[in-house]
């Protein structure tokens, strides 16, 4: 067993964990974050997308233990300050950019590191950057739009799939 220290949402947490233990699991099953989905298990469709001292993360390809003294966001740490939803979170429902949900936390992650990156992405950069996450049902057509209208750009000219 490993002993993990982390920061989760901001607040300090700690634990004992296998070594093989991966993060996804580490806080979905040990802290209870369960917005953190697991879809694949082999890094495929990004649905468990974290932040990792401030960079996209999938967390099912990276061990709780690398994560030592790391910085972590989780989708339920997004909301702003008082409670409300972030831009990304706000600009996903107001553009239908989402369906079942599932891939939506790992979408709003993406969006989220995407736009720390690159604030006025073009259409291209934000489709090459979704590559990593899988979505089965929205067809990203809304999703591109909920990106573009977060970076507060006209989302009219976003092309149908």
């Amino acid at each position: 067993m490993t002993q993990v220290a982390m920061t989760v949402n901001g607040k300090s947490v700690s634990g004992e964990v296998e070594g093989r233990t991966l993060l996804s699991d580490y806080l979905r099953e040990d802290l209870r974050l369960t917005g953190t989905h697991v879809g694949c298990d082999t890094s495929q469709c990004g649905a468990c997308v974290v932040h990792v001292d401030g960079k996209a993360v999938k967390a099912c390809t990276m061990f709780a233990a690398e994560a030592e003294g790391a910085q972590v966001t989780t989708i339920e740490g997004m909301g702003t300050a008082d409670g409300g939803l972030t831009a990304v979170q706000q600009a996903f429902q107001d553009h239908h950019g989402l369906q079942c949900g599932f891939c939506t936390p790992g979408m709003v992650m993406t969006a989220a590191a995407l736009l720390e990156e690159t604030p006025k992405p073009t259409e291209a950069e934000i489709r090459d950057y979704l590559e990593g996450n899988i979505c089965r049902c929205t067809g990203y057509h809304n999703i591109v739009k909920a990106i573009m209208a977060a970076s507060g750009q006209d989302v009219s000219a976003v092309a149908a799939e």
